[in-house]
């Protein structure tokens, strides 16, 4: 199973691109994305890459989703820990 994260692109440099993952920046790859992205667009990342451009509203689904997970396993004694 892969899991692709939405990231919001913060700045981008050539191929190279910074994005904000729920808070945490790091540099990614658009050397896969199979179409033009600008800062401010919304992107699936998997494994350093970006893979596909997303509408902002099913980045915001997909996040609140994961805090939603997130949140749930820490009320269950089940994330792990930092």
């Amino acid at each position: 199973m892969c899991l692709a994260v939405p990231s919001r692109i913060v700045k981008i440099n050539g191929f190279h691109a910074l994005v904000d993952v729920m808070g945490a920046q790091r540099e990614i790859s658009l050397m896969l994305l199979p179409e033009q992205a600008k800062e401010g667009d919304y992107v699936l990342v998997h494994a350093g890459y970006a893979i596909q451009k997303i509408d902002e509203e099913a980045a915001l689904d997909s996040m609140n989703l994961i805090k939603e997970i997130v949140q749930k396993l820490e009320e269950e004694g089940l994330a792990p820990e930092d």
